[in-house]
């Protein structure tokens, strides 16, 4: 793939990454405090909803940036470990740049 393929696939998962983990933040952070602590569990289900999508949309974008960026297993799997821990989508940048892959 060219370079602008490349770069390309990044900026896609840099996007899709922010909004992953941002909605995951306010799962944790908002949603679940206000179904725990307020009784008000469809905060919950529509953040929720709204998140699980997202992170499905972050894999599909993740494999199509492995593809494009030719990355060993170890990078992909990564990516996909990063995106079940809180803030992981934005450590996951900064390891594909301090590994010089992003």
């Amino acid at each position: 793939m060219s370079t602008s393929g490349r770069e390309a696939a990044l900026k896609r998962l840099r996007i899709v990454g922010y909004i992953e983990g941002i909605s995951f933040l306010v799962l944790l952070l908002i949603a679940m405090p206000l179904k725990y602590f307020a009784n008000q569990p469809d905060a919950v289900r529509h953040v929720g909803s709204a998140h699980g999508a997202l992170w499905i949309i972050y894999l599909v974008v993740l494999v199509l940036a492995w593809q494009a960026t030719k990355w060993p297993f170890k990078t992909a799997f990564l990516g996909g470990l990063a995106s079940v821990l809180p803030l992981g989508p934005w450590w996951f940048e900064s390891y594909l740049k301090r590994t010089g892959q992003g």
